[in-house]
């Protein structure tokens, strides 16, 4: 039985940068209803002792299963944005990781515009990753839905939400703006 993982802030304490109402919506409803709606579909079923993890790698190759991917992979999803953000958001990361993001895009910088493109040309609802291949080299990822690093054999090290939920109320259709701000004033490097 999975539970909503708390968030490691008050709801209010993004604003200005994301309301108190934003925060209350997508995790109270958008990530509670992923959490209930998984709970539902896998009870009684082969998923039921697995976790998010293994549920998202063992259900992403069956389309019979696709509801189950869907909500588990959006409660991992949302699990893992929530932890990207911060009241306290780090411009940077600590100088491996930033060592590492300069080698592969040229600088910080670089990376921010090209995960900024990314965010803003994702089509529809979805996703955007920093994430790193086996080989440790990393890349910005967009995946639409549910659809996240795991599926490719990534691993996720950073997202940012591209679904409307996330910044409608704040942002409007203004999502450069909120992809702006998640980079400026919100991301959580630790």
């Amino acid at each position: 039985m999975f539970k909503l993982e708390p968030l490691k802030f008050e709801k209010n304490a993004l604003i200005p940068y994301m309301s108190e109402e934003t925060v209350s919506f997508h995790y109270g409803k958008h990530h509670q209803g992923y959490v209930d709606n998984l709970n539902k579909l896998i009870a009684g079923t082969k998923f039921e002792d697995m976790n998010l993890e293994q549920i998202i790698k063992e259900a992403s190759y069956d389309v019979k299963y696709a509801p189950v991917f869907n909500n588990a992979a959006q409660v991992f999803n949302h699990n893992f944005f929530w932890r990207c953000i911060s009241p306290n958001g780090k411009r940077r990361p600590d100088d491996i990781r930033l060592k590492k993001i300069e080698e592969t895009f040229g600088s910080y910088e670089n990376f921010e515009t090209e995960f900024k493109q990314a965010a803003i040309s994702q089509f529809g609802s979805g996703w955007v990753w920093l994430a790193e291949d086996k080989e440790g080299r990393l890349q910005v990822l967009k995946t639409s839905n549910a659809d996240n690093p795991l599926t490719r054999d990534l691993k996720p090290l950073m997202t940012v939400d591209v679904w409307e939920h996330a910044y409608y109320l704040d942002y409007q259709n203004r999502r450069a703006d909120f992809v702006d701000t998640f980079l400026k004033h919100l991301i959580n490097w630790e």
